[in-house]
């Protein structure tokens, strides 16, 4: 697999970039990763990088951007931080990697099972840890269909709960961001939200928040 160059990068559209993603998704659920020498690609990305694609993930150990979407060095973004909360250090790395460093998708990766989801819902305070649950409350007062047990011992109501942080967080990307919402617009990047299975391995992309514009 070859390292990216600033060619390559030029010439992928959002929409390849996600197709990327999800080739490299299959590959690593089937066990077949690409043959990458990342020796060889430290040496190549010395001088720079073009990565395609950015990916805002949980910091949950198994759920590493560069191998469930099986990629090498230089070739995404990967920002992590507990429940993949958006903030404005976030957004701000996000504005980077698009305008500055030429991205052009923008992942918000969830995923099943997550242990600040579960803070969340059961309203855990923590020091520095209780302002972030905090900005995952939200997606669990939307969630209405579950009125009694509303805690992380409900498997459901967890995983509704993570999805919807997901699509709240797609929008608070749009919505917060007017360097990203300008490039969205004019087509210069795209916008999805994706929850990750830590059973199975599989990412299922969102579809219905894929924003983009009308050159994407």
């Amino acid at each position: 697999m070859r390292t990216h160059t600033q060619e390559t990068q030029a010439t992928i559209t959002p929409l390849k970039a996600l197709t990327f993603l999800r080739e490299g998704n299959e590959r690593f659920r089937a066990n077949l990763r690409a043959s990458r020498d990342l020796l060889k690609q430290v040496n190549e990305t010395r001088e720079g990088q073009f990565p395609f694609a950015t990916i805002l993930s949980c910091i949950d150990s198994r759920t590493s951007a560069e191998l469930i979407f099986d990629q090498g060095l230089g070739d995404i973004f990967s920002i992590r931080l507990a429940g993949n909360v958006v903030n404005e250090d976030v957004l701000g790395s996000m504005e980077f990697s698009c305008r500055i460093a030429g991205s052009r998708l923008v992942v918000v990766l969830g995923h099943s099972n997550c242990g600040a989801i579960k803070g969340a819902c059961d309203g855990v305070q923590l020091g520095n840890l209780s302002s972030l649950l905090n900005k995952i409350q939200p997606a669990v007062y939307r969630e209405r269909a579950e009125a009694v047990d509303r805690s992380s011992k409900n498997t459901a109501f967890v995983e509704r709960v993570a999805e919807i942080h997901v699509r709240r967080s797609v929008e608070s990307v749009f919505e917060q961001s007017v360097v990203l919402r300008e490039m969205i617009e004019g087509g210069h990047i795209a916008l999805v939200g994706a929850m990750y299975s830590v059973e199975t391995g599989a990412v299922a992309f969102l579809d219905d928040t894929l924003t983009q514009g009308p050159r994407a």
